[in-house]
């Protein structure tokens, strides 16, 4: 009787070699068995039946393999083992382990050509929520009143160790920013932090920033703000370069930077909608869908009315009417505004190691769109920087 518990196969190195194959080079498939048990293994790829020969045994196991040339497409298997003293019975071994009932929904999956970088295999990561992880410099701190949002005004909160609450802490500030992960760097490299994940950075004026403003610069409340206005250009480039410094010094430590990327839905008040009419008589920004029907930004959102100025008729991530759905599939343009803005951000003098990506499941209105959507997204960022994330 074969013994189920000792079948096995991955898809780590210890069961394909190499881990990460390369089209056209060889890759080799392992199976193991227990070394007493008289068995056939044969391995179903691409639809295609071959024998997997026992190549070698140690005290307890035997190795069943098959070497290949890789090829340029998506590898599908799962694996059929005989036992010769129980003529008639197969066992499917698949994604579920060993079982009776073959389902292709289960095949193991190797897509040649696709890596891993090196640095991230095992890497320690410390995510970093940066409004609520340390002040480096109070110059920089939220107001309180110092604007609305969502007709609420903003809060400063003096006493870092209050409670936030826990109902609006989304208009709630302590301070936290990007000089204070500068000042901790040290900190995090003591404790073997090779890598940090930071919540969303980018211009918002929540404490949360997953509604985005602005994909193009840092906001200066986690940045450089001389100016009194978020929204001073010198300001906004000021923060960029400040973000510039701290991968620099993370790197010098030997720590990467993964940024987080929320590119599904924005905030009312970005630039392209403008709800709130921040932009409205700022110069050098155009109107903003919410405020005209003829803004170049009007297909960046699907709206449900064709009265304008707009009556909050549009899609909504999950309904909210703060967070509109970004409509890739009616804007190529926006679509590739989105690629330079992986690009963009991975490059110099940014430097990031990579993204982190928000609700990327529902990016789209179909699966299909979204597969080909972050394909394109990992191509972009691939080119920029190779070893990104």
């Amino acid at each position: 009787m074969i013994d189920e518990r000792v079948l096995f196969h991955d898809m780590t190195g210890d069961y394909v070699s190499p881990a990460e194959p390369v089209p056209g080079k060889p890759v080799k498939l392992i199976f193991r068995t227990a070394r007493e048990d008289d068995v056939v293994v044969e391995i179903v790829i691409n639809g295609e039946v071959k024998l997997m020969p026992r190549t070698r045994i140690d005290s307890l196991h035997a190795w069943h393999e098959l070497s290949l040339q890789t090829p340029d497409c998506e590898i599908l298997y799962s694996f059929r083992i005989f036992e010769f003293s129980s003529p008639g019975r197969v066992i499917t071994y698949d994604l579920r382990g060993a079982n009776n009932n073959p389902d292709d929904r289960y095949r193991f999956r190797i897509l040649p050509g696709f890596s891993t970088p090196a640095w991230a295999k095992g890497a320690v990561m410390y995510q970093i929520f940066v409004e609520r992880f340390c002040n480096g410099d109070p110059s920089n701190d939220v107001r309180t009143g110092e604007y609305e949002y969502e007709h609420q005004p903003v809060v400063k909160v003096d006493d870092w160790d209050a409670l936030p609450d826990p109902i609006a802490d989304y208009k709630e500030f302590y301070g936290g920013d990007l000089q204070g992960v500068i000042d901790k760097l040290p900190y995090l490299q003591d404790l073997g932090i090779e890598a940090i994940y930071l919540n969303p950075i980018f211009l918002s004026p929540s404490s949360h920033k997953y509604d985005t403003q602005d994909y193009d610069h840092i906001d200066p409340h986690f940045g450089v703000l001389k100016s009194g206005d978020r929204l001073s250009r010198e300001d906004l480039e000021a923060s960029d370069r400040l973000f510039a410094r701290l991968v620099e010094k993370a790197h010098a430590l030997g720590i990467r930077v993964i940024l987080d990327g929320v590119f599904n839905h924005c905030g009312s008040f970005n630039k392209w909608m403008d709800r709130s009419r921040i932009y409205e008589n700022r110069t050098g920004y155009a109107k903003g869908a919410y405020l005209s029907a003829d803004s170049p930004y009007r297909n960046y959102f699907s709206f449900t009315s064709d009265d304008w100025p707009c009556n909050g008729d549009y899609e909504g991530w999950w309904d909210y009417p703060t967070l509109p759905k970004l409509n890739y599939e009616g804007s190529e343009e926006l679509t590739r505004y989105i690629l330079d803005i992986g690009r963009k951000w991975v490059s110099p003098p940014y430097n990031a190691d990579g993204w982190r990506l928000d609700v990327a499941a529902d990016l789209g209105h179909s699966d299909i769109f979204n597969h080909r959507f972050w394909a394109r997204f990992r191509d972009a960022v691939k080119e920029a920087r190779p070893d990104a994330l």
